[in-house]
């Protein structure tokens, strides 16, 4: 999943050891189940986060979340 994100956006903007929120996410019940990891996608440096009245969502991201899945699912059928 990283290096399909650093091949999109270069290594130095897909990064792994991001500042850590507590979220209200079950995430971890899954991965007991199954491996996987947890992607987050920003919104640009700077920006309000979501849930904060002066967020404003990037329409470019769009585009480039739906490379990022189609690419990691490319990779994941190419074996």
């Amino acid at each position: 999943a990283r290096q399909v994100a650093e091949e999109l956006v270069g290594p130095e903007r897909a990064i792994a050891n991001f500042h850590r929120i507590a979220g209200s996410e079950d995430f971890a019940y899954f991965l007991q189940q199954r491996p996987g990891c947890f992607v987050r996608m920003g919104n640009g440096v700077n920006q309000p986060l979501l849930h904060n009245a002066g967020y404003d969502f990037n329409d470019d991201n769009l585009t480039v979340g739906a490379a990022y899945w189609t690419r990691l699912v490319e990779r994941y059928l190419a074996g």
